[in-house]
C-alpha cells in the first residue's frame, strides 16, 4: 500500500455578513474605477490644453517671424494701409511710442529658427483674441498683431467637445462598470450564498439537500470561465472557486462519513439490543422456572451487554479524536519492550496460538503515548488472531530503518481481497469474509489504529493475499532524546 497520510480540517464557517454587503463592496469597487478614469481624463486634458497653448505660441511666434521679414524688406506699412491687413489674420500698425510688453528674453525656449526675427521685440498676448509683439524698424517702432479668434473659437468648441464625450464616457462607465462587477462577482455571491445554506442544514429536506447539491455542481472553474470576460480576474475567480469547492468536497465528504457513521453505530447497536430483547422476552416466558433458560439468557445478556460496552467505548475514542480531545501524553517508549508486555497479554488469553516474536535486543525508542501504542498493537494483533485459523501462525516484528520504527503484525490467515485493502480503516468496514460477527468484531478497531498512528506521524503499510495472509505494518518517526520532552496533547 503506498505511502500516504491524510490531513483533513473543518472548513472555516461562511460570513453572511460578508454577503449583505455586496452592494457596499460594487459601489466601492465602481467608486474606484469612476476615479481612475477621472484621473485619466483630468491628466489627459491637462496635457492637451499645455501642447494646444505651446502649439498656439508657437504659431503666433512663427506668424509674427515672417511678418517681421517681411516688414524688413518692403518697410512698416502706412496708416492707410491698416484697414486693408485687418481682412487677414495680422496687422501692422505703427507706434508713437517706445515698444512695451515681455522682453524676448523670456522665450528663449522657442525654436531659434523662429525667434531669430523678433529677438529684440517685447511680447503682449491674451491667447483668446491676439498675440502682439512690437519691434523697431530703424528708429521707427511698430507692432505685428496676430488674431488667435479663429484659433481659439476652434480649440474652444474642440475642448467642449471633447469635455462633453468625456462626461458622458464617466457617466456611461458608472452603469457599465457596476455591471460587469456584479457579473464578475455573482460567481462569489453564489459560492457564498451556498456556504451560507450549508451552516443551516441542519434542518434541510432531501429536496432541499438535492438542490443545494444540484447548486454545488453548477459552481465550478468551468462555469466561471464562461461568464467572466476580464483574463486578468479569471485566474484569481478560478483559484477561488476551486478552493471553494474543494471545500465543499470535503464538507460533502464529512456529511456523508457523518451519516454513514450514524447509520453504521445504529446498525451495530440494534443487533445487540434486539438480542437482549429476546431474552428479556425469553425470560418473561419460561426463564422463571426453568434454570437452562435463566443461566442461558443471564450469559447471553451479558456477553450482547459486553459489546456494547466496547462498541461505545471504540464510539466516545472516535468522538474524541473527531474533536481534538483525546489526550495524547507523548513521553519515551521502548517498542520493544512494548510489544513484549502485549505478546505475553495475549499468549495468557490465548495459550493455544503460536505468537512469535521477531526483534533484536537493541531498544527501538520513540516519543509516544505509551497507552495509545499498547491500544495499537493489541488491536493489530487481536485482528490477527481473529481472523486466521487456529494453527495459523502470527509473527510481531520491532526493528528501525531510516529514522522510523517500523512495527509489522502478520498472520496466515484468510487474507483481505485487493479492493478490500483500500478501505479498511474506514469505520465499519469489514470485508465480506470477517462479517460473521462470532468474531466480535466491530469495524473501529483499525479506524481508531490509524488515528493513533496518524497522531504520531506516521502511515500505515498494508501487503495481503487472499487465503494466504495479511501483513500490517505501522511506522512513526524516532526522536532523539531530549531533556523535558515530554508532553500532552489534548
Amino acid at each position: 500500500m503506498a505511502r500516504k497520510k491524510h490531513r483533513f480540517q473543518s472548513p472555516p464557517p461562511a460570513d453572511p455578513i460578508a454577503a449583505a454587503r455586496d452592494s457596499s463592496l460594487v459601489f466601492r469597487l465602481n467608486f474606484g474605477f469612476f476615479l481612475r478614469q477621472l484621473t485619466i481624463f483630468l491628466v489627459m486634458d491637462l496635457l492637451l490644453v499645455a501642447m494646444a497653448t505651446a502649439g498656439v505660441f508657437y504659431y503666433a511666434e512663427n506668424r509674427c517671424a515672417g511678418v517681421a521679414a517681411l516688414v524688413e524688406e518692403r518697410g512698416v506699412p502706412t496708416v492707410e494701409a491698416i484697414p486693408w491687413m485687418e481682412k487677414g489674420d495680422y496687422t501692422i500698425t505703427p507706434l508713437n511710442r517706445p515698444p512695451e510688453g515681455q522682453p524676448s528674453s523670456s522665450f528663449s525656449w522657442l525654436p531659434g529658427a523662429v525667434a531669430q526675427e523678433t529677438a529684440d521685440g517685447y511680447r503682449m498676448w491674451d491667447l483668446t483674441s491676439y498675440y502682439t509683439i512690437e519691434l523697431y524698424y530703424g528708429d521707427q517702432p511698430y507692432a505685428i498683431t496676430v488674431d488667435l479668434s479663429g484659433i481659439a473659437g476652434t480649440g474652444y468648441w474642440a475642448g467642449v467637445v471633447l469635455l462633453i464625450c468625456q462626461f458622458l464616457s464617466l457617466v456611461t462607465g458608472l452603469f457599465r462598470n457596476k455591471r460587469s462587477i456584479r457579473k464578475v462577482l455573482r460567481p462569489i455571491q453564489d459560492l457564498a450564498a451556498t456556504a451560507a445554506r450549508l451552516n443551516s442544514m441542519t434542518h434541510m429536506s432531501k429536496r432541499e439537500l438535492e438542490s443545494l447539491a444540484d447548486k454545488l455542481d453548477k459552481i465550478d472553474a468551468t462555469h466561471l470561465d464562461s461568464r467572466i470576460d476580464l483574463p486578468a480576474t479569471q485566474k484569481e475567480l478560478r483559484s477561488l472557486a476551486q478552493a471553494i469547492n474543494e471545500m465543499m468536497d470535503r464538507v460533502n465528504q464529512a456529511y456523508s462519513a457523518q451519516m454513514r457513521f450514524v447509520s453504521d453505530a445504529s446498525h451495530e447497536l440494534r443487533t445487540p439490543i434486539a438480542v437482549i430483547q429476546g431474552y428479556a422476552a425469553l425470560l418473561d416466558r419460561w426463564g422463571k422456572s426453568d434454570p437452562e433458560a435463566l443461566q442461558e439468557s443471564i450469559d447471553a445478556i451479558r456477553s450482547e451487554a459486553q459489546a456494547m460496552e466496547r462498541l461505545v467505548e471504540q464510539l466516545l475514542f472516535l468522538a474524541r479524536g473527531d474533536n481534538d480531545s483525546q489526550p495524547v501524553k507523548r513521553e519515551r517508549v521502548d517498542l520493544i519492550a512494548l510489544a513484549g508486555e502485549v505478546l505475553r497479554e495475549e499468549e495468557m488469553i490465548h495459550p493455544d496460538r503460536l505468537l512469535i516474536p521477531c526483534w533484536e535486543g537493541e531498544p527501538v525508542r520513540v516519543y509516544a503515548d505509551p497507552g495509545l501504542m499498547k491500544q495499537l498493537l493489541r488491536i493489530l494483533m487481536d485482528n490477527s488472531l481473529k481472523y486466521s485459523p487456529p494453527e495459523g501462525r502470527v509473527y510481531l516484528r520491532v526493528s528501525h530503518n531510516q529514522g522510523y520504527a517500523r512495527v509489522t503484525v502478520q498472520d496466515e490467515g484468510m487474507g483481505i481481497p485487493p479492493d478490500g485493502i483500500p478501505h479498511i480503516f474506514e469505520r465499519f468496514y469489514r470485508t465480506d469474509q470477517s462479517r460473521d460477527r462470532k468474531t466480535g468484531g466491530t469495524g473501529l478497531g483499525l479506524s481508531i489504529a490509524k488515528w493513533i498512528v496518524d497522531r504520531h506521524g506516521g502511515w500505515f503499510e498494508v501487503v495481503s493475499r487472499v487465503d494466504v495472509g495479511t501483513r500490517i505494518t505501522f511506522l512513526i518517526p524516532l526522536k532523539e532524546d531530549k531533556p523535558g520532552s515530554a508532553s500532552t496533547e489534548g
